[in-house]
């Protein structure tokens, strides 16, 4: 480490990094609990109300295109600011939004600028991180940003409780100001001799030669693949459980908190688990179990066997095994490219937040007041995701058997 990255060391690290690697959960799990509320409010439907997270996504995973290219040409602070200074001003068009388009337009502003926080967070555990320390690292931070997604539908809905939903899009202007004085004060991680240097254009065009890398798109496939289902989860949840199963806002919150924790539990397994086993192993086996869980999803829902209790059972399985599949495959993503981590970082959250965005979009388009179109996409992403990991698998096994045959030669 270089003395410009010596002031991100130890606990400011951590601490900065989980604030801006938490910026797509609390843009989102804050508000969940308000959708039905935000959807008498405004006049608009489920399904159009639930175009406010895939909209959102949209916003998302298109500006990381765009975040991630600039700041491996111009380091990552100054996106930082510009980026958090958008999410800032979305929220507050948001709470000032008067119908649900006008709300939906601002969810994607709001979107563009959370993604900047994101995609160069993980550019900068790049910047820093060797894959496995980095795989270390993010399931750190995913302990620690599970804190944010656990209690924030139950802040939402105290909030709810005593005020109206726009309280809850100005909590989040306040959480984006907070965080834009915290990032003025922090140092660049990305040295001057390591920043392009053939212009903005040949940072976008480091974005052919991740196309041609099959590892960091067979890692990009399994995260879009299984955020599918993940955001499939978010966007309709709250309607499942609170409608379809009759429990209170504060009661679906506890039950939404319960899968964080179990993402903490995985991340915390993860982390003790990865240096024995590697990273592809332990994806593979976050995915695998990913599917069997998503086949019981869809079993129940088709049933009803077991009601309320079979149907949360299997759906925290599925949750929980974000916290296996999130940090290795961003970590094996990022450790596969030589040039251009911020370009890849970009890559590897527009699939991810790209799947998500599918997902949603299809719940709400599939929505007919049951648990069915959920559990469908749950158990379909599932399956896509492990074949993804599947193949990295394969392809870690030939390079060995290459390596082997040109020792023995």
């Amino acid at each position: 480490m270089t003395s410009q990255t010596t002031p991100y060391r130890g606990f400011w690290l951590i601490a900065l990094l989980s604030v801006l690697l938490g910026f797509a959960s609390i843009s989102t799990d804050l508000y969940l609990p308000a959708l039905p509320t935000m959807g008498e409010s405004l006049g608009a439907s489920q399904g159009t109300l639930e175009l406010t997270i895939s909209g959102y996504l949209l916003g998302f995973s298109f500006g990381q295109l765009v975040w991630g290219p600039v700041s491996d040409r111009y380091g990552r602070k100054g996106p930082l600011l510009a980026g958090i200074a958008i999410f800032i001003i979305g929220a507050a068009g948001c709470a000032l939004s008067t119908d649900a388009w006008q709300m939906i337009g601002w969810r994607v502003v709001q979107a563009v600028g959370a993604s900047a926080a994101v995609v160069l967070g993980r550019a900068m555990v790049r910047d820093l991180f060797d894959q496995r320390e980095a795989a270390r690292t993010l399931s750190t931070l995913m302990m620690i940003m599970g804190i944010a997604p656990m209690i924030g539908p139950t802040i939402g809905a105290q909030i709810l409780a005593v005020s109206s939903w726009h309280f809850i899009f100005w909590t989040l202007v306040l959480i984006g100001l907070l965080t834009l004085a915290g990032v003025g004060r922090t140092a660049e991680s990305l040295p001057l001799d390591q920043r392009g240097t053939g212009g903005i254009g040949q940072a976008f065009a480091n974005y052919g030669q991740h196309f041609r890398n099959s590892r960091l798109m067979a890692y990009a496939g399994t995260l879009g693949c299984f955020a599918a289902g993940v955001f499939a989860y978010v966007a309709g949840s709250s309607f499942v459980f609170i409608e379809f199963y009759s429990l209170s806002p504060n009661i679906y919150g506890l039950v939404f908190a319960s899968g964080i924790v179990g993402i903490m539990l995985a991340n915390a397994v993860n982390r003790r688990l990865v240096n024995r086993f590697g990273s592809e192993k332990l994806l593979l086996a976050g995915t695998f179990l990913g599917m069997g869980a998503g086949a019981l999803l869809l079993a129940q829902a088709w049933t009803g066997w077991g009601g309320l209790p079979a149907f949360a059972g299997a759906l925290f399985v599925f949750v929980t095994m974000n916290g296996l599949i999130g940090a290795n495959a961003i970590a094996g993503g990022l450790a596969s490219v030589r040039q251009g981590a911020g370009s890849a970082a970009a890559l590897l959250g527009f699939a991810q937040y790209g799947g998500g965005m599918i997902g949603s979009a299809l719940v709400g388009t599939m929505a007919n007041g049951t648990p069915m179109p959920m559990a469908v996409i749950i158990a379909v992403s599932t399956l896509a995701a492990s074949f993804c990991s599947m193949i990295l698998l394969r392809d870690s096994a030939g390079q060995r058997d290459a390596i082997a045959t040109a020792e023995s030669g």
